[in-house]
């Protein structure tokens, strides 16, 4: 049987959208029209929930929404060309008169007729996930008859039973092993999983697991794509039921063809290896750049560059997501930012190709401080004003975006936004924050494999040297380093990684050899700082664990995690 794997990027809500191009694809798909095949697919597979987008959250509460989503998989029953069966992802609705209203489910369609669905079972409620705020899992797992070929279709997590993604987690039913028991042959996997660094490693073993439980091969599709935080990187893939890698696609859309019969050949397999960490990353954060723009409709981004390595980094992600042409940087320099940062903001951009404009801010800074003069008689200069020169340029940056309709890319790391490095209104001014899942020690790495490989390459790194190897400095007052108010970025950064990413208590980071007294500084810091990423700019995800839906903790608490594990 030959089956094509079509991962799909959806726009959320976008169902008449969604189903034209389900239906193109397959059209074309049924006259052998895609990637030169001859013949066309016996069986078209499409991710989860590709009809309506993923994820689609609180719309699941909107009853036009769920309307919508069964409308268009009716009209897709009269508009899909005869011949392939074609399995997809749609919101259905619970007729069990019981439990949650909805499903998550997969409809397969054939000559007009919805000819069999399966609901997804497990329901994941941890980091991103919330399913089982919407949806009401399937009673009972059956197979799909196609061809003379038994086939189980296990929905994204369905997969997941034997290793769950959290400590203590126990799913109650292991979907696979129904399957299986049902006499499935073919595992088939609609997924919406979204991207982290060392993701698909995962999923190829916990299918690979399946594959060889069974003796049956995993065909596995995952959506592309980005939506919001989330970066979904497609990669879909065919193992064999030895549980071998076979066949892999890429970060676009793209149709992967199954021949299921050569599947079962003897001989040896090559191997399809893993992606380096930084280039996945880099992959994963242009590809979010990028849609975020487009799914959002604004053609244009425009980045505050200040001659660091944070918007360095960002500037040069922008314009490979969406094209030099489409990125403005801005530089706004005040009385304390040095002549190498402003030279360095001019070399990075002359190299990338960005258009630079330069926006002084010494003029209302001056003007801000006449006016507060009077109020701030006989005190200090201290963090007030520091703080003022961030908000001076967060409302010039808006003010351009507000003017070009150019979306503010802010420049924050995951360091800073942790430990509360940042100014509300200032430099955390933006609609997305491409680099604020990455540590400060990260981010420099990410700088450093970009520059290699395009001096590999024999290009010009983009990234100017100077930018990597000067001090980190906000620049807002005379002789400042980041050191000055943190601790080294390599100590902060392995503390930060165990307490958020991990999830360890204070105890046990100072088990492993930290300076206790450190210890609790740092989470300090993280607990008093929580009202800010509240009001952050969303991240792009590319860690097991970013701010925002993934990492949940009150504002007003009594207790922070410094001393949660103390006596009391």
């Amino acid at each position: 049987m030959l089956v094509a794997l079509a991962q799909m990027n959806s726009v959320i809500g976008d169902f008449d959208g969604n189903r034209a191009r389900i239906v193109d694809l397959s059209t074309r798909l049924s006259k052998g029209g895609v990637d030169g095949r001859a013949g066309s697919p016996d069986l078209i597979v499409f991710p989860e929930l590709a009809l309506c987008g993923y994820p689609p959250m609180d719309l699941l509460d909107q009853e036009a929404f769920v309307e919508a989503s069964l409308a268009a998989l009716r009209r897709l029953q009269r508009e899909l060309p005869p011949g392939p069966a074609v399995a997809l992802g749609y919101v259905d609705r619970n007729r069990s008169g019981r439990g949650k209203p909805l499903l998550n489910a997969v409809a397969v369609i054939k000559d007009g007729a919805l000819v069999f669905s399966q609901a997804k079972t497990l329901l994941p409620t941890y980091d991103v996930f919330d399913e089982a705020r919407y949806f009401e899992p399937a009673p009972r797992r059956q197979v799909y008859e196609c061809l003379g070929l038994r086939i189980g279709f296990a929905i994204c997590e369905d997969i997941w039973y034997e290793e769950p993604p959290v400590p203590g987690l126990q799913y109650p039913v292991d979907p696979v092993k129904e399957l299986l028991d049902a006499g499935a042959e073919l595992l088939v996997v609609p997924s919406a999983s979204p991207f982290h660094a060392g993701k698909l490693e995962v999923r190829r073993r916990l299918a690979a697991s399946a594959a060889r439980e069974g003796g049956v091969p995993v065909l596995y599709c995952n959506t592309i794509g980005a939506n919001d935080s989330l970066v979904f990187d497609g990669r879909s893939f065919v193992l064999d039921a030895q549980g071998r890698p076979r066949a892999q696609a890429g970060w676009e859309e793209e149709v992967l063809f199954v021949d299921t019969t050569t599947l079962s050949l003897p001989g040896p397999v090559a191997a399809i290896p893993l992606e380096d960490r930084q280039v996945e990353i880099e992959k994963a954060l242009i590809l979010g750049i990028r849609d975020y723009h487009r799914k959002c409709g604004a053609p244009t981004a425009c980045v505050a560059l200040s001659g660091g390595v944070d918007s360095a980094i960002v500037a040069v992600l922008a314009a490979r997501a969406l094209g030099p042409d489409k990125v403005t940087c801005i530089a706004m320099p005040s009385r304390f930012s040095s002549a190498g940062s402003i030279d360095d903001s001019v070399e990075l951009c002359k190299r990338v190709g960005i258009r630079l404009e330069t926006l002084a801010i010494e003029d209302p800074f001056s003007a801000y401080l006449h006016l507060l003069a009077p109020s701030f008689a006989g005190l200090p200069t201290g963090l007030a004003e520091e703080n003022l020169q961030a908000r001076i340029r967060g409302t010039l940056i808006m003010a351009w975006s507000n003017k070009f309709g150019s979306l503010v890319l802010t420049t924050g790391n995951k360091s800073e936004l942790a430990a509360g490095y940042c100014t509300l209104y200032g430099d955390m001014c933006g609609a997305l924050d491409p680099i604020g899942d990455l540590f400060k020690t990260e981010v420099y790495a990410l700088c450093r494999s970009i520059n290699g490989r395009a001096e590999a390459a024999g290009q010009l790194a983009p990234i100017p040297e100077a930018i990597l190897t000067k001090a980190p400095s906000a620049e807002l007052r005379p002789n400042q380093t980041d050191q000055d108010s943190l601790p080294p970025y390599d100590i902060l950064d392995a503390i930060l990684e165990r307490y958020i990413v991990r999830n360890l208590s204070a105890s046990e980071i100072i088990a492993e050899g930290f300076d206790p007294a450190l210890v609790e500084r740092i989470i300090t810091l993280v607990a008093r700082t929580e009202y800010k990423r509240r009001q952050a700019a969303p991240v792009i995800k590319v860690s097991p664990r970013a701010f925002g839906t993934g990492r949940r903790i009150p504002i007003a608490r009594s207790v922070h995690e410094a001393s949660r594990d103390r006596p009391r």
